[in-house]
């Protein structure tokens, strides 16, 4: 048996554009005359779809484009196709809706496995719509035993930590049936080390049960969430046989003979820790642009290290003609940052513009005189500076049609150390789960061939620039120690004294751990940011506003 591996970029919601894209797929693969095609999960609806899954009309064109599927292999005998997507479910069942596998051929669906494991952790929230298996069962076809699982279906597996508890494994069942082969559909997102932790469990899972096993991965930026691909063939000795790119479509056949023949592969890493977090940001960026429908990126570059890496990475993306630069000098800008902004923008070959602050900051000044009077200057006239910025950036994105990009790190979101209405303006934050000492490490790599962000931009003391000689560690811990309570803290879970007990200073860790407390509001309403962490703030944080609890 031939098996087509087919790793997909699908846009949420988009059933048309995702049937013309397979059929492409399907054009192209032609030649190559595989038995089967596998696609992600829920490819046909895109993942997550989310609450779409509510709307009766929605499901309702799920159904025609599997009808479409239908139609689609007639034209390709003997292939069969299997692909994720949503099927309903009985009248009694608690949802009215199962994730589903479905195998389609001559057009016609002959055989559905429903996914088992419904995850509720982090980003995931699929009890919220889908009602589990009743049963695991494989497929024959073609001479082989197909054990058809669906993403967490994998992830039940006793042999390794920290792995959910599930009263089920639906791989051993379906080892149990006698499967000659174990294929998994998947749409499991992008987090530093999650690819090595999913080729552990798949290799796990090949070698227990002697078993060839396939994984399929959706790829792609859909949202917060990036998808890296890195599709799987583990031979029966868990050995991995072929390994899909990373953060990017990809088509690969082999045959099932093959998969025990070909030599292992070793070096699967899709470059360290940096390599992988400018892909995926690049990769979540040019999605997020082209599935949002806008073309160009507007950013507002502060002549600091933030602005510049979101910049270059926004270049990468979209390409220098799609990215227009703005420095919006205030009264406390040094000369120094106007011409970092510019030195960058030069590197880059991007448009660039500056507009001064000065004279609106003073109509502010003016304007709200007499109702500061008797009242010293303090952090409300710094951020009235943000402010203006932030107007004006969003005065341009209207004007033109640009999208604003956000540009603050999570070392500032987490303490709160950004100004609602402000820089935290913006239709995407691009580096919002990227710590302020990674911003260091990755604007170095950037800088590793030659020099983009301009020297003097990463060897000066970080700044606000909102008041005379303002520095970031005038207000905040040096980010080398921030940086590892916020680790400790939002990324695990840990408590205050947990963490005072590590060592760390008991009244730095208190003031971090309010910091963080009392900011969540700011963080409710910050524009959507890429994850690439463990513990990115967003839709897998899920922290109330109005409550009182033990930090």
């Amino acid at each position: 048996m031939k098996i087509a591996l087919a790793q997909l970029n699908p846009t949420v919601g988009d059933i048309d554009g995702n049937l013309g894209r397979l059929q492409q797929v399907l054009e192209d693969l032609r030649p190559e005359q595989p038995d089967l095609v596998v696609c992600p999960e829920l490819y046909l609806t895109g993942y997550p779809p989310r609450d779409l899954l509510e709307r009766t009309s929605f499901i309702d064109e799920v159904e025609q484009g599997i009808r479409q599927l239908c139609l689609m292999t007639e034209a390709f005998p003997g292939l069969g196709l299997l692909l994720g997507t949503i099927t309903r479910a009985p009248l009694n069942a608690n949802r009215k809706l199962h994730n589903s596998a479905v195998l389609i051929a001559a057009g016609e669906v002959i055989f559905t496995q429903h996914k088992s494991l419904l995850p509720v952790y982090d980003v995931f929230d699929e009890q919220r719509y889908f009602e589990p298996a009743a049963t695991v069962a494989v497929c024959p076809f073609k001479g082989e035993t197909l054990g058809i699982s669906i993403c967490e279906d994998a992830w039940n597996n006793p042999e390794l930590d920290h792995m959910p508890a599930y009263a089920v494994d639906p791989i051993a069942l379906l080892a149990k049936q006698r499967a000659t082969v174990l294929i998994n559909l998947s749409a499991s997102p992008f987090q530093l080390g999650k690819e090595q932790l999913r080729q552990r469990i798949i290799s796990s899972h090949a070698k227990r049960h002697q078993l060839p096993f396939i994984l399929v991965n959706q790829v792609g930026g859909n949202d917060e969430l990036i998808f890296d691909g890195q599709s799987l063939v583990v031979n029966r000795q868990g050995s991995v046989a072929l390994a899909a790119a990373p953060f990017t479509s990809e088509i690969r056949c082999l045959t099932l003979a093959e998969i025990e023949t070909l030599p292992p592969q070793t070096d699967l890493l899709a470059g360290d820790d940096l390599d992988q977090i400018r892909q995926a940001l690049i990769l979540g960026i040019r999605d997020y642009f082209r599935k949002c429908g806008f073309h160009q990126g507007l950013i507002g570059l502060s002549g600091g290290i933030d602005s510049a890496l979101v910049c270059c990475l926004a270049v990468e993306a979209l390409g220098k003609d799609n990215v227009w630069g703005v420095s919006m000098p205030s009264p406390f800008s040094s000369r120094g940052s106007i011409d970092d902004a510019r030195k960058l923008a030069e590197n880059l070959g991007i448009q660039f513009a500056i507009i001064p602050i000065n004279t609106l900051y003073e109509a502010y000044l003016t304007t709200m005189k007499p109702l500061f009077a008797g009242r010293p200057p303090d952090v409300t006239e710094e951020n009235i500076q943000a402010r203006i910025r932030g107007s004006l950036l969003m005065a341009l994105s209207n004007k033109f049609g640009h999208l604003v990009l956000a540009t603050g790190n999570k070392s500032e979101l987490a303490v709160g150390y950004c100004t609602l209405y402000g820089d935290m303006c913006g239709g995407l934050s691009v580096i919002s789960d990227l710590p302020k000492t990674t911003v260091y490490r990755l604007a170095e790599r950037l800088n590793r061939a030659k020099e983009i962000i301009p020297r003097e931009t990463i060897s000066k003391p970080p700044s606000a620039e909102l008041r005379p000689d303002q520095k970031d560690q005038d207000t905040l811990p040096p980010y080398d120690i921030l940086d590892q309570i916020l680790a400790l803290f939002v990324d695990q879970g840990k408590s205050a004294a947990e963490i005072i007990g590590q060592g760390f200073a008991p009244e730095t860790v208190t003031w971090v751990a309010r910091a963080v407390y009392k900011n969540e509001y700011k963080r409710r309403q910050a524009a959507p940011g890429l994850k690439v962490t463990s513990k990115a703030f967003g839709m897998g944080r899920r922290i109330p506003i109005a409550a009182h609890y033990t930090i």
